[in-house]
């Protein structure tokens, strides 16, 4: 089903499905051997939602060979590729900050994220969550039951980012005068254009002078006719034939909009640009295949910014 402007999820359905799916990415990735990251909350969340596929992939019991397409520029194993590098990204981009004396970071659509309770933050940062309240409210409760103990005060902003989420930061204590450290990751895509652009400029308003912000910036789909999406068609009916049944190719906003180092430029940020494929290399990860006259994974970029 595409979506609405008022449309609603939780974390087995529509959108919300990503946020299990990018779980279950690190669960394997912390498999791996030797492992690419280190999540050990990420499993067990993933097999709290239900998904079957997703438990599968996560725990090991089904193969590369067995669900994707040779050769596509797309499947499970890119996936996890692709999460094991921008985990490692995203993990160093808040360490750097904790290190530069930053003591709030906020985490815009957290999903199952766990860096509230796997990373070692200084003593007095605050972790302000935004997601929906369903999500926020299942994570929060599994993550007790598994005795899982924060790392961090986390404060959780229970409002679609769609809504006035500033305003409930805010109420949680955000301090828009100290800086803070910013995490927009896997998020864009799943934003419309316009909706991209308000979310940045708020963000800029909330964030004071050596304030941080960190950007997972996808350009499939941002084609002018949208014709990168339809690489996705085939490899979810693979993945269906195995119990998946969320339609990716549905869930982002297709089409141009604006670039996001170029537009952030303008609103007094520095940008410092990394390509996936650098992350990927770094990693020792194998590079995505292109995609001749259209965008793939291979123009992926991360971005972090700061604010002057």
């Amino acid at each position: 089903m595409e979506r609405t402007d008022n449309d609603t999820w939780d974390l087995a359905t529509s959108v919300g499905a990503t946020a299990t799916m990018v779980a279950a990415g690190r669960a394997r990735a912390t498999r791996a051997e030797p492992a690419l990251i280190d999540d050990p909350f990420a499993e067990p969340l993933v097999r709290a939602v239900g998904i079957d596929f997703f438990t599968r992939w996560a725990s090991g019991d089904l193969d590369a060979a067995t669900v994707d397409i040779p050769g596509a520029p797309w499947g499970m194993q890119q996936m996890t590729d692709l999460l094991a590098a921008r985990t490692r990204y995203f993990d160093a981009f808040f360490t750097d900050a904790a290190h530069a004396g930053i003591r709030q970071a906020v985490i815009l659509a957290s999903g199952l994220d766990a860096r509230g309770y796997r990373l070692a933050w200084p003593a007095g940062t605050v972790v302000f969550e935004i997601d929906v309240p369903d999500v926020l409210t299942f994570k929060a409760r599994t993550l007790a039951q598994l005795g899982a103990a924060p790392t961090a005060d986390i404060r959780e902003v229970p409002i679609d980012l769609r809504d006035d989420w500033p305003t409930s930061l805010r109420a949680s204590g955000f301090d828009p005068t100290a800086p803070s450290a910013w995490s927009a990751e896997g998020l864009l895509p799943f934003l419309p254009a316009d909706a991209q652009d308000r979310l940045l400029d708020n963000i800029t308003a909330l964030s004071a002078s050596g304030s941080r912000l960190s950007c997972e910036v996808s350009l499939i789909g941002s084609d002018p006719d949208g014709a990168s999406t339809q690489e996705l068609d085939p490899i979810t009916a693979r993945w269906q034939e195995h119990g998946f049944d969320v339609e990716l190719g549905e869930l982002g906003y297709p089409g141009p909009r604006n670039d996001v180092d170029d537009y952030l430029g303008a609103r007094g940020w520095t940008t410092v640009r990394t390509q996936l494929t650098a992350l990927l290399a770094d990693t020792g990860l194998a590079l995505p295949p292109p995609i001749d006259g259209r965008h793939s994974l291979s123009d992926n970029y991360y971005s972090t910014a700061v604010r002057k």
